[in-house]
């Protein structure tokens, strides 16, 4: 079994030699050299996905879980050309910044600094293993990464990679730990090691995340589900809210970004939704109406109260027909989970209404909830989304895993 509070102690100790060691010309040599090792060996991680996914079959999970699990050629180039962006990206660690003399004569500002060793516990996706492990490092923190044990064989290579990376750059191998072993009580040890780990974020379904916070003595950030949202506005382009809300739901829909609940104004339910349910339903998914949407559409599956705040991840997709944007924007916030949700109108003052009053960690016009994302927010990738109103809220990147202390520049100066 994994001696957890060992491993926390050695993760502890890499970080603060890094500190020291850590200049922005090393971390982007690891993380060049971390991408030429996925890239060279692409055909050894396919082969362990394969037998994460054979095991998977097996074992009958869910078909949406088996495509979170899956690397393919497409996603294995996103893990390569997240290192490059992650590279571009300017570091933050070290600047000062609200540098202000005061009356007395002193300077005070802030200056951005690591967080210090990061817990990452996650489900199915393997490249979560590259993803929060290259911004740990860009961003100065120590990572003990802890994978869902479905993705057993991909991680494994993924983090051997990891640590040759750290080798050949003469970076104590420790900065990066993976908790290796399937065992859950392990995780609960990982949890109460408050001296040596400074935050959790755990990343998978509701049931693993509240575990993680009613467990934990280290500060947690979260999101517990993504019940995201497409309005269709009275003053919509009808054409665009067709795209958009398709995009929402089918592009990926076992993913917390994807639409879970469509909202459209009774203004132009009775001639648009009725083309849009059978496009929806020409591609698979499921629709559960309300009982204005089953009066227009009686082949609609009733929803029921709890439909609305339920997360599918999955080809079904909640349907509510408001009077008006109040109703909208009251539903959101009553049945969402304040992490990504959208207005289709050309209405401005209605965009405006609803980005005012929306109470959610990314609020869009006109846009994809899809969108909702670290790498296309310019991030070069996310740890992950907090719905929380403290520290970081939605996509997180590298200026979300670092923190923020004083400084002080005086010339001799006392308190009188």
């Amino acid at each position: 079994m994994t001696d957890m509070k060992s491993m926390a102690k050695n993760t502890f100790s890499a970080y603060h030699e890094f500190l020291k060691i850590g200049s922005t010309r090393l971390k982007n040599q690891i993380l060049e050299t971390i991408a030429n090792k996925i890239e060279e060996n692409q055909g050894t991680l396919i082969e362990a996905n394969k037998k994460d996914l054979d095991a998977g079959e097996k074992a009958g999970l869910t078909a949406a879980f088996l495509d979170r699990l899956a690397l393919n050629d497409k996603r294995i180039h996103g893990m390569i050309q997240a290192c490059h962006e992650i590279v571009k990206l300017e570091d933050p660690v070290g600047g000062i910044y609200n540098m202000v003399v005061r009356p007395q004569g002193f300077r005070v500002g802030r200056m951005r600094v690591p967080i210090g060793v990061i817990g990452i516990i996650y489900e199915a996706r393997p490249n979560v293993t590259i993803e929060a492990a290259t911004l740990c490092l860009k961003s100065g923190n120590g990572v003990i990464l802890r994978g869902g044990s479905h993705a057993y064989y991909s991680n494994m290579a993924l983090v051997e990679m990891l640590r040759e990376a750290l080798k050949q750059n003469q970076v104590n191998q420790n900065l990066v730990s993976y908790v290796d072993s399937k065992d859950r009580s392990v995780v609960d040890e990982m949890l109460i090691q408050d001296e040596t780990i400074h935050l959790i974020i755990p990343r998978g379904g509701e049931g693993l995340i509240r575990s993680v916070v009613e467990k934990s003595r280290i500060p947690v950030l979260k999101h517990y589900k993504g019940v995201c949202h497409v309005y269709i506005h009275e003053e919509a382009n009808q054409e665009m809210a067709v795209r958009i809300a398709l995009n929402a739901k089918i592009q990926r829909p076992a993913v917390c970004n994807a639409a879970e609940t469509l909202l459209i104004d009774q203004a132009v339910a009775e001639v648009l939704l009725p083309g849009l349910v059978d496009k929806f339903q020409e591609k698979g998914v499921e629709i559960r109406g309300c009982e204005k949407t089953i009066s227009l559409i009686p082949s609609v599956r009733p929803a029921s109260e709890e439909d609305y705040y339920e997360e599918f991840l999955d080809l079904i997709l909640a349907v509510k027909i408001v009077r008006n944007i109040d109703e909208a924007i009251e539903h959101i916030n009553k049945y969402g989970s304040a992490h990504t949700d959208a207005i289709i109108t050309e209405n401005i003052r209605a965009a405006n209404q609803f980005l005012n009053n929306v109470d959610s960690a990314s609020v869009m016009v006109n846009a994809s909830t899809r969108l909702s994302d670290g790498g296309l927010y310019g991030l070069g990738a996310e740890i992950g989304i907090s719905t929380d109103k403290l520290h970081a809220r939605g996509p997180m990147g590298l200026e979300g895993l670092t923190t923020c202390k004083w400084v002080v520049l005086g010339e001799g100066n006392i308190r009188e």
